[in-house]
């Protein structure tokens, strides 16, 4: 699910464009293009039928429109049939866009109600203090805000869209997916549609094991399995990773890995002077969304103490700055076995 802001969620939105309650104005906007390009093509095939598109279905791009032009055709009635649709696409690529968006606001204060109206402005969001927004929260018009999510925002996305075309995932193929191919969302979709494409409709279920045959992850190389390694102070098991990721540097750049250990040790930082390390308490302080995830840290907490994950974090901001030549002109696969040796003898 999208992050939910202020407004509607994605969820809450598409239910009523199913519904067929319609707000007589959207206003879709925000960094994650996915959930504003699921939104608008729902109100495309919802609101006015097939049969009565041509007369009745609007379609404006901000680069070649204005904003006079949008208003007159949302002021208009419906060709023989009871409501239109007009859109704005790419409203953020209109001069000066944010000022001429907020010539909508008086439009939006005595709304066509047999006019849906939808405005999609991607790549930023428009700011609460504009006069469009102000109007729009007025009239009780619909405002979804698409934010950017987070990678550990992901899994829940993840399952319900594995959910929503009948298949069920294994905790460690989501990590897979959220390491190797996160953001954005219609990208990391798209290698789910091709894995659900390759298996057959007999697909019951994603593993790693499809993942690694179909995608090109390894199930056993990977970052996640280094979190791992880590964890359990498996040393010889973290450099043969690190060994295959000198070997596949296109699919294991040193930048996504170290920010992969970065995130864990921080946490586990967080973990060592938790008081209370239940799963519920832990879990929160950690931000984590299920027990699974917390299994790296509980190995940690029996190998590391707060001392020693402080030490590891200097040991990776070390090795941030050698690998963009500050100090080092070592390989970054070269420095990242230095790095694991020294975050196995920090203490």
């Amino acid at each position: 699910m999208a992050k939910k802001s202020t407004g509607p969620s994605f969820r809450e939105v598409m239910t009523s464009i199913k519904k067929h309650q319609f707000s007589p104005v959207y206003i879709l906007m925000g960094e994650e293009a996915y959930y504003i390009d699921e939104l608008t093509r729902a109100l495309e095939n919802n609101v006015v039928s097939e049969d009565d598109r041509d007369f009745n279905s609007i379609v404006y791009y901000g680069a070649d429109s204005d904003i006079g032009s949008v208003i007159a055709s949302a002021q208009q009635y419906p060709v023989m049939a009871e409501r239109q649709l007009v859109v704005l696409k790419e409203a953020q690529t209109m001069a000066n866009a944010k000022s001429q968006l907020d010539k909508l606001a008086s439009y939006v204060a005595r709304p066509n109600q047999t006019t849906v109206l939808v405005v999609v402005y991607k790549g930023d969001a428009l700011s609460a203090t504009s006069q469009l927004l102000k109007m729009a929260k007025e009239a009780e018009c619909v405002v979804f805000r698409s934010d950017k999510l987070r990678d550990y925002q992901l899994a829940g996305p993840i399952m319900d869209y594995c959910a929503s075309k009948g298949v069920g995932i294994d905790d460690k193929a989501i990590s897979l997916l959220c390491d190797y191919i996160g953001n954005p969302l219609s990208k990391l979709f798209g290698e789910i549609d091709k894995l659900i494409v390759a298996v057959g409709n007999d697909i019951k279920r994603i593993t790693p094991e499809l993942i690694e045959k179909n995608i090109g992850i390894s199930k056993d190389f990977n970052t996640f399995e280094l979190v791992k390694a880590l964890s359990r102070k498996d040393y010889p098991k973290s450099m043969m990773i690190v060994d295959y990721f000198s070997k596949n540097p296109k699919q294991n750049p040193g930048v996504m890995i170290v920010a992969t250990l970065f995130s864990y040790f921080s946490k586990l930082f967080i973990a060592t002077v938790t008081r209370d390390k239940s799963d519920a308490s832990l879990m929160s302080a950690l931000e984590l969304k299920s027990a699974y995830a917390l299994k790296d840290y509980r190995d940690g907490l029996q190998y590391y103490n707060a001392k020693m994950a402080l030490g590891a974090i200097h040991a990776i901001r070390e090795y941030d700055a050698q690998s963009k030549g500050i100090g080092s002109t070592q390989n970054e696969y070269e420095l990242l076995k230095e790095l694991i040796f020294k975050i196995f003898t920090a203490n």
